[in-house]
């Protein structure tokens, strides 16, 4: 794996398995749930279903998402972060550096 300065968009992973893993199968789930949300959209576009239609089944998608999103995001911080925090150095620094751009990206998405 690539290295990177604080400054950088990936870091190293931090385990060999992911904070999530212990959710794997329940982030498949709501993943595929999402996955038949979104193709239900594309259908109701292409049905030329009524625009507040389209735009509330979207609207459900994105909170779907953020959904995801979140919980990554707080697997994330509570496995590699804090271990990385634990350790010091610039590894934490980077790993902090990393989760503060990724929460500034679901801010401002």
């Amino acid at each position: 794996m690539e290295k990177i300065t604080p400054t950088g968009a990936t870091a190293e992973p931090c385990h060999t398995t992911h904070g999530y893993i212990g959710d794997k199968s329940q982030y498949l789930a709501r993943l595929k749930r999402i996955e038949g949300q979104a193709r239900g959209i594309h259908r109701m576009v292409d049905e030329e279903t009524y625009c507040i239609d389209i735009l509330t089944q979207i609207s459900a998608l994105t909170k779907a998402l953020e959904g995801v999103a979140l919980g990554l995001l707080d697997d994330h911080l509570k496995h590699c972060v804090v271990d990385a925090a634990k350790l010091g150095g610039e590894q934490a620094d980077i790993k902090i550096k990393e989760a503060s751009d990724a929460i500034a990206r679901l801010v401002r998405s």
